[in-house]
């Protein structure tokens, strides 16, 4: 009996963007799994889960669907594609069908993201400007990655990719991991995301859950060996 190893799709959340994968990239590649890091827009939950939908089709063969943060809601949605045999939450949001990000943070009590976001517009072809939300570049050490290097948040400070604040109002068309297996690694210390909206989200999954203790947002950058062995174990047990 052959058996195909599950390609691996890492999907990243708003205010960042692939190379947050990095480490987890090298860790993954060193046991030999095939990984793609793709862009995501961050224009909208229906539109960004359609383009990753499309990345795991072209794939000739299974894929595990890997989300941080907002990537969380797309793989939610994208994971329904036929060759998606896994979904792994990481400091995420794990949407019901029918529910949206505002609803789902709704019920718990508010992170320190919120306070800390800044709107801008953006242009759009053909119709009125959009707005878009960035974490302030002061807060952002503490908000999101308060476990990585004051260096390396510096950089990432300046660099975040904004996300469309209407993907906070639209629902998910589809929740995937009703019919496909989940993982989940719970940021015990993430103060963009509360952790209870993580777990809520896992638990209602019925995700495999591990928690990290003291880990921030950012903790694919501050863990990426912990990160990638829960990956690995979604590899193993879909491969």
């Amino acid at each position: 009996m052959t058996t195909t190893t599950p390609t691996v799709v890492l999907v990243h959340g708003a205010f960042a963007d692939a190379a947050s994968w990095s480490g987890v990239v090298a860790e993954l590649q060193r046991d030999g799994i095939p990984v793609v890091a793709p862009p995501n827009p961050l224009r909208g939950l229906a539109a960004d889960a359609a383009h990753i939908a499309s990345v795991a089709a072209r794939i000739d063969g299974p894929v595990v669907l890997v989300g941080h943060s907002y990537g969380g809601a797309l793989i939610t949605v994208a994971g329904t594609a036929d060759n998606v045999v896994g979904l792994v939450y990481v400091a995420a949001y794990v949407l019901e069908e029918g529910e949206s990000l505002g609803e789902l943070q709704g019920r718990f009590p508010l992170s320190p993201l919120v306070e800390n976001l800044e709107r801008w517009t953006y242009p759009v072809p053909g119709g009125p400007d959009a707005v878009e939300v960035t974490i302030a570049v002061d807060a952002f050490p503490s908000v999101f990655a308060a476990d990585v290097d004051p260096e390396i948040t510096r950089v990432l400070a300046v660099a975040q990719r904004p996300l469309a604040a209407a993907a906070f109002e639209e629902t998910a068309s589809a929740a995937a991991w009703r019919t496909k297996p989940s993982w989940a690694l719970i940021a015990g210390a993430d103060r963009a995301i509360n952790p209870e909206v993580e777990r809520f989200g896992a638990k209602r999954a019925g995700a495999t859950v591990v928690e990290l203790e003291g880990a921030s947002h950012a903790v694919a950058v501050s863990r990426p060996e912990a990160v990638a062995a829960l990956i690995r174990d979604a590899v193993r047990a879909t491969g």
